[in-house]
């Protein structure tokens, strides 16, 4: 079966082709600025790639030359759009009911529009690729991935926020979560290069990129979780704050006296970026602190310290922790942070080898040493690829 995976957001359209005899990658790209002057694509097969520059006005138009260009003669991977047997979307939010992928009708759609309030910005543009994609090929499953699903296993005691009971009853505002597929992805391969059964490990994943969450993932189920409702707390990120004491956000609004502006200054101009005054990409920080910059390497020790914080606590949490595993632009490729993280933690069983962490970007590696209590591991994300596992079983199914 091949299968098509789409993660579609406001004015953008990523996509990846599989083939899931071998789980390869036939073909991938990305159509930009959707509905915007400068729209182009980017489509690349193996080591032939092409980029076209073309009006895009919808998500209806960027499906449609994502399909033929899937068909080219040179750099396509489908001799007929038959051969394609599921869809498989990203959907940021899921909301309680939805705990698992699901194969998309129009219960499931309403189910998406009913969270929209939980993810304005995501939602409606996730639609917008699942509406495109029925009407270009009305008879090809379609399967909805939830990037909370996999947060769903969460207890209340991790849910439920300290404020009046009723906003949960009434409004379900609760914590929720997100890179559950990453999350998910990288503790199972863990667990499959430990060679041990993943429901008897305790395993702490660090998505960190430009978007950042820890989970606290015990016997295979997430049980707690460093995001919330929104996508600005927990550890500190590109541009968005981490945990910030609530008094400050109301400081923060009577101050500005407007809100979107604190949405705008907590969402996008936080972070390290907020921190650092120099760049939201911890590359530049990471070089700029190297030169002396005081507030550069300031953002990057609050980095690595949040998440030394939410490691140690999750530990707690799940009376334990068997591996470490740091994922996503950062995690895979900073080794810098990796090791500024795990240091100090050797009373935890934590012990890193530096021979094995420096240098090592994006690639699987055990880099704890031989007589590490605690495993800590780098494991490259393959959110698309969980996502074309779930639409090739639930299309098989149906």
């Amino acid at each position: 079966m091949k299968i098509l995976v789409l993660n579609c957001g406001s004015s953008s359209l990523k996509y990846q082709l599989f083939d899931m005899t071998d789980e390869s990658v036939l073909a991938k790209g990305l159509v930009e600025r959707i509905g915007i002057s400068g729209s182009r694509i980017k489509h690349s097969k193996g080591a032939e790639s092409t980029v076209r520059e073309t009006d895009i006005p919808d998500h209806t138009s960027a499906i449609k030359l994502v399909l033929e260009l899937l068909q080219d003669a040179k750099l396509g991977a489908l001799k007929s759009l038959g051969e394609l047997g599921a869809v498989g979307h990203r959907i940021v939010h899921g909301g309680e009911k939805n705990d698992k992928s699901a194969l998309i009708d129009a219960s499931v759609i309403k189910d998406i529009e009913d969270c929209t309030y939980l993810a304005p910005l995501h939602n409606p543009a996730n639609l917008m690729g699942v509406r495109a994609m029925q009407t270009a090929l009305p008879g090809v499953p379609n399967v909805a991935a939830f990037d909370t699903a996999f947060h769903q296993t969460m207890p209340p005691k991790a849910y439920i926020y300290g404020i009046p009971y009723k906003y949960y009853e009434n409004d379900r505002v609760r914590r929720y979560s997100f890179h559950g597929m990453s999350h998910a992805y990288v503790a199972a391969r863990a667990a499959e290069i430990l060679a041990k059964p993943a429901s008897s490990l305790k395993i702490i994943t660090c998505h960190m990129g430009n978007g950042s969450s820890v989970t606290a993932v015990d016997g295979g189920r997430s049980v707690d979780s460093s995001l919330g409702m929104g996508t600005t707390p927990g550890i500190l990120m590109g541009t968005r704050c981490g945990d910030v004491d609530a008094s400050v956000i109301l400081y923060l609004m009577e101050k500005e006296a407007d809100l979107k502006k604190v949405s705008d200054i907590l969402h996008k101009e936080s972070g390290l970026l907020g921190v650092s005054g120099v760049s939201s990409d911890l590359r530049d920080i990471e070089e700029a602190a190297a030169k002396g910059d005081e507030r550069a390497k300031l953002a990057a020790d609050i980095l690595c310290t949040t998440v030394k914080k939410y490691i140690a606590s999750y530990a707690a949490v799940m009376g334990g922790v068997d591996a470490i595993v740091f994922t996503a632009g950062i995690g895979e490729n900073s080794d810098v942070t990796r090791r500024e993280v795990t240091r100090g933690m050797e009373f935890m069983g934590v012990k890193l080898d530096d021979s094995k962490n420096d240098g090592l970007r994006g690639k699987e590696a055990i880099i704890s040493a031989d007589d590490s209590k605690v495993k800590v591991m780098v494991v490259p994300t393959n959110e698309e690829l969980m996502i074309a596992r779930d639409t090739r079983r639930l299309a098989e199914k149906s």
